[in-house]
């Protein structure tokens, strides 16, 4: 098993990288996707979120407001790190769980946004880094979710620079150009990836 840490900063195009890994057949293992699950209406996850923050997190229709959670948190790192405290241990079984149900020679993609910034690199036998300047991800990030510049730069800024990203890599997918040219070299990464699997 060949364990891949896929990251890239907001707006550097890793969901369409992750997307295409696993179509050509890897199992991906989203973060960010089990994240949103284990706070999930009815989860043990959810119930320690409202705990913690209070009812005013919840929408009426008994769902995590995310926007208002994230006004609360990212104001402020104390309660970030104890929205974390309950969520990453979380997401944490869950990841193991997937993972034990993988063929043994499977080429498994984690999809870890915030893998830099926490120091997971070695987790993985292969970080791969999917990078974009930042004036591209911010265009990217306002054409693609709307969101206004101020925004888009601010969260670039919350997370970890270019340069740290591109120094924790093993390959790097440069994703300013077309997609086809992110196709192509997606192929190329997962030929180097198969060979690096078959090595062992």
């Amino acid at each position: 098993m060949l364990k891949i840490g896929l990251t890239g900063g907001i707006g550097s195009g890793k969901s369409e990288v992750s997307k295409r890994l696993s179509a050509k057949g890897a199992v991906v293992v989203d973060a960010d996707r089990i994240a949103r699950e284990v706070v999930e209406p009815g989860t043990l996850g959810l119930a320690r979120v409202v705990a913690r923050f209070g009812e005013e997190v919840l929408r009426p229709d008994g769902a995590l407001d995310r926007p208002k959670l994230g006004s609360i948190v990212f104001a402020d790192s104390e309660k970030l790190a104890a929205l974390n405290a309950i969520v990453h241990p979380l997401v944490g079984e869950r990841v193991a769980e997937l993972q034990a149900q993988a063929p043994d020679d499977a080429i498994l993609v984690y999809d870890v946004p915030l893998l830099v910034e926490n120091n997971l690199a070695p987790m993985y036998d292969v970080v791969v880094v999917v990078d974009a300047a930042d004036d591209v991800r911010v265009r990217r990030l306002a054409e693609h979710r709307d969101m206004p510049e101020a925004d888009a730069k601010a969260r670039i800024a919350a997370q970890a620079s270019r340069e740290a990203r591109l120094a924790a890599a093993h390959i790097v997918i440069p994703n300013e150009g077309t997609l086809e040219e992110l196709d192509a070299r997606v192929d190329e990464v997962w030929e180097e990836l198969r060979r690096r699997a078959a090595r062992g």
